[in-house]
């Protein structure tokens, strides 16, 4: 097969057969989640008197995006074995093939199709998600009960370390009045305190990261463990901490474009942050997804261009198996690449490399 063989008449018509079934497949299921979803959250909207255009505009406008890329591979993987079941019962595909076409040649469509799916998914990860999600969050923390319950008692306990050996203990920290009631500073030396510094009732400046107090106190400890103590007034310390990174990190995170992500990567590597695996976890979804497209296309074709007995419904049943085994996998390895029992990267990908292999067993068991 030539690097670009061109498209043809067939081609066309596999693209169009391809692209139009994963539309309508995901076009009916958000119907339905956003049915179900209004239906649920009916009560909240109507107890905290959510305008209808807020609804609309600012939750499930911002609703859809999220949810085509959560489960566009799946889709992606239905259609395909859709419709190339279909087209295998009605002897096209014994048509196409005994007319000296093939079946490496018949994959191409299938991967201009993928490509433009997977093109879509990574343009959704990486810049139009984030931008939702903060539309979406904001909508939520203010008209969902249980959000807004968890957005008022979020960040009462916070420990973040700030720089190598130096951590940060906040509590009651309040973002609408940027006020919080402690902060300890840890300073460690050879895995052992070296020296604290403590004060209460603290106001925040977001611009410049000062915090201020009336008083407080501090701790030193010398070679021999002795401690000094000292009380002290009128606090006024430059702390390298943002105020948006006392969120929870996962959904901060996941309001950030590519680039926003990237750079707060390398800034809590500078701190030492122990949040750096999350981070790489949420970088590398937002490659891994986009690329399993091609994987599981190439998985959904194998399958199902050959006639067997039991129909488009085996063809199906199969399909929908790997596919389900694959998110469940991928799932799986994800909470080792945050525990640190594997790499990130690796644990993140060995998923995507597992399933290739099958991919490229099935491709070589496909009729030719």
């Amino acid at each position: 097969m030539k690097i670009w063989p061109g498209i043809k008449i067939l081609d066309r018509y596999i693209i169009r057969k391809f692209i139009g079934t994963y539309l309508f497949a995901i076009a009916m299921i958000i119907v339905v989640v956003v049915l179900f979803d209004y239906v649920e959250k009916l009560d909240d909207f109507t107890e905290m008197k959510a305008p209808v255009q807020a609804i609309i505009f600012d939750y499930y406008l911002n609703f859809v995006p999220f949810f085509i890329n959560q489960f566009s591979g799946l889709f992606t993987f239905i259609a395909c074995i859709f419709f190339t079941s279909k087209m295998a019962y009605q002897t096209e595909i014994v048509a196409m093939l005994s007319g000296g076409m093939s079946f490496r040649r018949l994959m191409w469509p299938y991967f201009v199709s993928a490509l433009l799916i997977a093109s879509l998914s990574l343009t959704l990860n990486l810049w139009v998600i984030p931008v939702s999600q903060r539309a979406q969050v904001a909508f939520e923390m203010k008209y969902i009960k249980k959000r807004v319950r968890e957005h008022a008692t979020v960040n009462r306990h916070i420990y973040r370390q700030i720089e190598p050996g130096v951590f940060a203990y906040i509590r009651g920290y309040s973002a609408a009045s940027s006020q919080a009631s402690y902060l300890a500073l840890e300073h460690f030396r050879n895995n052992e305190m070296a020296a604290s510094l403590e004060a209460a009732d603290l106001k925040i400046d977001p611009a410049t990261k000062r915090w201020t107090a009336s008083r407080y106190i501090t701790r030193e400890f010398d070679s021999l463990g002795m401690e000094r103590f000292e009380q002290r007034r009128d606090l006024d310390t430059l702390i390298n901490l943002d105020v948006t990174e006392l969120g929870r990190i996962n959904e901060l995170i996941q309001t950030m474009k590519i680039g926003e992500l990237n750079r707060f990567l390398e800034q809590q590597r500078q701190k030492g942050s122990d949040s750096i695996r999350i981070i790489e976890v949420e970088r590398h979804a937002r490659f891994v997804y986009p690329i399993s497209t091609f994987i599981l296309t190439l998985i959904g074709v194998s399958l199902s261009s050959r006639k067997v007995r039991g129909g488009t419904g085996l063809h199906i049943g199969l399909g929908v198996g790997l596919c389900f085994s694959y998110i469940l996998l991928m799932r799986f390895f994800e909470e080792f690449a945050k525990s640190g029992t594997l790499p990130t990267g690796l644990s993140m990908w060995i998923p995507n490399i597992l399933y290739c292999f099958i991919a490229i067993y099935l491709y070589k068991k496909a009729p030719k």
